[in-house]
């Protein structure tokens, strides 16, 4: 591989990953059922403790659900490529349905406004789902 270009990349300190995840807002959410995957884009909200999950349910939709349920360890990663810098941040972990009722207003406070596709307003409610932080890993563009 002598004409691939490449960068180095190394670990991330636990202030930096809390730094990342704080300024971000997105991500994709990985899921599984036996030999099947499943990944979906995301919101998120992360104050320093932990992370919830913006998730969607639609009039018919079953299999975010059915993925969600059948799940028992959940990859969440956020990230940022360009050519001269990236990083990512992978938590790894139980995801278990919020039990907490939230507002609307704080629903708006906490993620940015969700992205319609072929859906009607009254037809999607959204859930939030907590995933535990049991591993929490950091890579970013190295100095060299």
């Amino acid at each position: 591989m002598e004409h691939v270009e490449y960068v180095y990349t190394g670990g991330m300190s636990e202030s930096e990953v809390d730094s990342r995840l704080r300024g971000g807002e997105h991500g994709v959410l990985g899921l599984a059922n036996g030999d099947d995957a499943y990944a979906v884009p995301l919101s998120y909200q992360y104050d320093g403790d932990r992370l919830l999950l913006r998730v969607s349910e639609h009039d018919g939709d079953g299999e975010k659900g059915r993925f969600l349920e059948t799940t028992d360890t959940a990859t969440f990663v956020c990230y940022e490529a360009s050519t001269d810098e990236s990083w990512s941040v992978h938590v790894r972990g139980p995801i278990r349905r919020w039990e907490r009722s939230v507002d609307e207003a704080t629903l708006n406070e906490w993620f940015q406004p969700f992205r319609l596709f072929d859906e009607a307003v009254e037809d999607v409610a959204f859930v939030l789902y907590e995933l535990e932080m049991e591993t929490v890993v950091g890579r970013t563009t190295a100095d060299r």
